[in-house]
């Protein structure tokens, strides 16, 4: 399996949203864990870091929308699992969230990390969720990277 590598990243001073899905709770719940270490291996303090939970991974985008609109969060980070069933209904929530969140951060301009595992069975799943530094660790690291660069970008730094 592939994985994203960052170089150290500082954190100070950035604010995060961490919004989690309990549908698939022993998953997500694991990617919140890694998730949370990641912004605090950059150095964002607990009180830097806001955690919400919604019932599946189709709320993802109204709680990102919310968060955004809210003005205090330099990112957003939505985590969940979606794992194919014996229909097609993980592609439609698959595609919804993703372009819905996609949308959001475009829109709004503000990093809207997808951290939302689409997987063909659990066992995919269980080997990108859980394990430490696993796609809850690269969600985090990509949002620290991501409110560093918008921030450099808008010229605020």
């Amino acid at each position: 399996m592939n994985s994203n590598t960052f170089q150290p990243l500082n954190g100070k001073g950035f604010r995060f949203a961490v919004i989690a899905a309990r549908f698939n709770a022993e998953l997500t719940d694991a990617m919140l864990a890694d998730c949370v270490a990641a912004l605090r291996a950059c150095g964002v303090t607990s009180q830097d870091v806001a955690t919400y939970r919604v019932p599946g991974s189709f709320e993802l985008p109204v709680a990102a929308k919310v968060c955004v609109d809210m003005g205090r969060f330099d990112a957003v980070i939505c985590l969940g699992v979606i794992i194919k069933g014996e229909t097609t209904h993980d592609q439609y929530i698959a595609n919804s969230v993703a372009n819905a969140l996609n949308e959001i951060a475009v829109q709004e301009k503000t990093p809207v990390v997808f951290g939302v595992l689409t997987t063909n069975d659990r066992a995919q799943a269980e080997a990108r969720a859980l394990g430490g530094e696993k796609k809850g660790y690269e969600a985090g690291m990509s949002a620290v990277e991501m409110a560093i660069l918008t921030r450099e970008m808008k010229g605020v730094v």
